[in-house]
């Protein structure tokens, strides 16, 4: 059997020692655990678009008119709407997926009850491409290939890149996402209810860069990538994006009485 080179060891780390020493389980459950699927993505989903949408919406508004309550009024609006429809968005979406999912897993079925040499050769050519041969490929193709609902399995994972979705999990996504959307279309609208347009202009789009640059910040820090550099890319689009607005509001801003 050919003997896999061992990769170049590195220094050890207090992390390391602490493994070493027996702390495997501790290490594994602790210190460096899987992170669980947390709705992390439609948290951010639905803040960062109704925070951007209503402050473009607002923006738009305080350009055109110099009348607070319109523009409260306006972001008010906006917000109700933009969380309803991101909250169904979300839900259609993801009921679109499991429909997807359950369309392509029935087909496969379908083609290894009618081409199975066909369906067995593309799980050979699947674990020939990982570096799997001879006996041991033969033998995992026979393995996968002996139960229909493994085969179909592997299918769906190596072959189409596809994972289940819960239909269960529609109305969650649909909650999250909606809630997340009515607190970030919240964020910008603060301002207009105590300051002036000018000065509420100014202090909303403030607070907006920097909110979205800690959600930036803490998706990078949660996941991958640096939490400067995320948070304020995420700052700079989203920004740039609501002010697209505010240039509309002045190309038809309303004449001064």
């Amino acid at each position: 059997m050919r003997e896999i080179p061992s990769p170049r060891m590195k220094p050890l780390t207090s992390d390391d020692a602490h493994v070493r020493n027996g702390g495997e389980a501790d290490y594994h459950t602790r210190h460096d655990p899987h992170r669980r699927a947390s709705g992390l993505a439609d948290i951010i989903l639905g803040g960062q678009d109704g925070l951007v949408n209503v402050l473009g919406v607002i923006l738009g508004v305080a350009a055109a008119t110099s009348d607070a309550q319109i523009v409260f009024v306006a972001g008010l609006a906006a917000t109700v709407a933009e969380s309803i429809s991101m909250g169904a968005v979300a839900y259609t979406s993801t009921l679109a997926e499991s429909a997807f999912y359950e369309s392509e897993r029935a087909r496969e079925y379908r083609h290894i009850m009618q081409v199975p040499e066909l369906e067995r050769r593309e799980i050979y050519e699947i674990y020939e491409k990982k570096g799997f041969g001879d006996e041991l490929l033969d033998h995992i193709v026979e393995t996968i290939t002996a139960d229909h609902d493994i085969w179909v399995q592997v299918m769906m994972a190596e072959e189409h890149r596809l994972s289940p979705t819960d239909r269960k999990h529609a109305l969650r996504a649909a909650l999250v996402v909606g809630t997340s959307a009515i607190i970030g279309s919240l964020i910008p609208l603060v301002p207009f209810m105590c300051l002036s347009v000018k000065m509420s202009i100014v202090v909303s789009i403030l607070i907006s860069a920097l909110a979205l640059f800690l959600v930036g910040a803490y998706k990078a820090r949660v996941t991958v990538g640096h939490p400067g550099r995320s948070g304020l890319e995420m700052a700079i689009i989203g920004t740039m994006s609501a002010l697209a607005g505010y240039v509309v509001g002045l190309l038809l801003k309303v004449p001064a009485a």
